[in-house]
């Protein structure tokens, strides 16, 4: 087993695993301290709306900054320069979107889920349906790139290269993962999130500014090395197009990519579900600019790590270690400080990963348990207070091992390319439907279903007859999930650039197809949404 493969020389397996342990029984503690004020449908779901927007903000941060935003970007700036920076520029301009046109109107129209804003002004059970069918399947896609990046960290840090092993691991973090949502609910997973957000920045700074010091803290030397460690093509680091220019085809992917990425944010359920969890309006919106600040400061870290990572441990190290580029930012940590710094980021990395992913299993249970069940088969009839929470975590128990089934499938995946597709559903399925709700008077039921549905489905055909999914070989920057094997039709990675325009197309064609009109739910929803009377207010114990 080559260096690179085990890990690196002086890889210190018992150590990466007693610092991972030593976060898991903290968070724990933490975990279950905040259950103890878990009872209610708010509590779980909303953590009693009790949040400051400076802490929803930290924990935004938490909950966005990903396996993708770490591992995946790290690795694809290393291998690609100044395209792979492009994921953070997207993933960092989405804010906007989001800050401007969902966060505040989103807090005062809804309760819990997306399927609370779309109900309010169109029949209840089918929109809800809907909402609820979306949101597991965008939470779907996002778990399966972190319980990838899981996969491929713990192949580096423990030696473990064959699949069973990194199965074995994958299920670990999601039985951890399953225990968090269980006994905290959303209050201790937001908890988690700002231990986690803390962790991360302090660790990418701590990184970032190690990196400029072994370079004079002269970012033109730091890039000039990783042009020469980077060989023939280590020129094309510093412009676009080294892995979106070769082709026409490539420049569009790259178009449909920036879409995705750009339009997601604002339809991401775990993230609009954050918005929740703080009294007001206003709050919401402070918590979003916090959110902005952090994730900007740290992608301009990602930055540094990505070249740094190029200069450092070159190009071909990274691309032959496991996890096709997700171990650049771990790999580059052992470089500079050996296996004790190895340990902590390792640390840093599995706390994102279970953090996440605890955020995405309580936004995929809570929309079933309170959309699907309270509302379509329950008829907002409960009798049992606690039933509702009850169902949330059973769902929980099931997504759970859904993700940790899709997690050993995705393994050895890009986690950036893998969160971009899932950016690309929840941008075609969800944003559209949120947006025409809030802003068109005219929209109706059908004109939700036909964009929510329609975008889904458009999506998913797009991404699972793409070269994503079949078509490129094993040694491509980002192969292909299923080798040996060509049925793609569809050209591009990314099927944003055509799924999302046609979701809008779909909405606008369904409503002025139908007869139906609630003009007047409409009134009542936009005073709602831009003066907060009568919104949802915090709980109190």
């Amino acid at each position: 087993m080559s260096a690179v493969a085990a890990g690196v020389t002086g890889n210190n397996p018992a150590l990466n695993i007693g610092i991972f342990a030593a976060f898991v029984a903290i968070t724990l503690v933490v975990v279950f301290r905040a259950s103890r004020n878990t009872k209610t449908a708010a509590d779980y779901y909303a953590a009693g709306r009790a949040f400051t927007g400076p802490q929803n903000g930290v924990a935004i941060a938490g909950d966005y900054l990903s396996a993708a935003s770490f591992l995946g970007i790290a690795g694809a700036i290393a291998l690609n320069g100044y395209d792979g920076f492009l994921y953070s520029i997207g993933f960092l301009v989405a804010w906007l979107v989001a800050l401007l046109l969902v966060a505040e109107l989103l807090r005062n129209t809804g309760k819990y889920t997306m399927g609370d804003v779309l109900a309010f002004r169109m029949r209840q059970r089918p929109v809800r349906a809907a909402a609820a069918t979306s949101t597991l399947v965008v939470s779907f896609f996002y778990l399966l790139a972190q319980m990838a990046g899981a996969g491929g960290l713990v192949a580096l840090l423990l030696g473990i290269t064959n699949k069973t092993g990194q199965a074995v691991v994958i299920a670990a973090v999601g039985i951890i993962m399953i225990v968090y949502v269980l006994v905290g609910g959303m209050k201790g997973t937001t908890w988690v999130q700002i231990i986690k957000a803390a962790l991360l920045i302090t660790g990418a700074l701590a990184m970032t500014i190690w990196v400029l010091a072994k370079f004079g803290f002269n970012l033109s030397t730091l890039l000039g090395a990783a042009v020469d460690a980077g060989g023939k093509t280590g020129e094309a680091l510093l412009s676009p197009g080294k892995q979106y220019g070769a082709t026409g085809t490539s420049k569009l992917d790259f178009l449909s990519l920036g879409l995705a990425l750009v339009l997601g944010t604002a339809g991401l359920p775990h993230i609009l579900m954050r918005f929740y969890t703080v009294p007001t309006a206003k709050e919401a919106r402070r918590s979003v600019v916090w959110a902005i600040w952090l994730i900007g400061i740290f992608y301009l870290f990602t930055l540094v790590l990505g070249y740094g990572a190029g200069a450092i441990v070159g190009p071909e190290a990274i691309r032959n270690a496991p996890g096709k580029g997700n171990s650049a930012a771990p790999l580059l940590a052992q470089a500079l400080g050996g296996p004790v710094l190895l340990g902590l980021i390792a640390a840093v990395a599995f706390a994102t990963i279970l953090a996440v992913v605890a955020g995405l299993t309580i936004t995929a249970s809570a929309s079933f348990a309170h959309d699907i069940y309270a509302n379509i088969i329950k008829k907002d009839k409960l009798t049992d207070k606690n039933a509702e929470v009850r169902v949330a975590r059973i769902t929980a128990v099931v997504i759970g091992i859904v993700a940790i089934i899709g997690g050993i499938v995705a393994n050895g995946q890009n986690v950036a390319f893998l969160v971009a597709l899932a950016f690309a559903v929840a941008a075609s399925a969800n944003l559209p439907t949120i947006l025409y709700s809030l802003f068109w008077k005219r929209f109706n039921t059908s004109g939700a279903l036909w964009s929510t549905y329609g975008g889904l489905a458009a999506s998913i055909v797009l991404i699972v007859f793409s070269p994503a999914v079949s078509g490129k070989p094993s040694t491509a920057s980002t192969p292909s999930m299923i080798q040996g094997v060509d049925f793609h039709w569809f050209p591009l990675e990314n099927p944003g650039i055509v799924s999302i325009p046609l979701a809008f197309v779909l909405g606008w064609l369904g409503t002025v197809l139908s007869k139906e009109r609630r003009d007047d739910k409409y009134a009542e929803m936009e005073v709602r949404a831009l003066t907060g009377t009568g919104a949802e207010k915090a709980t109190s114990h």
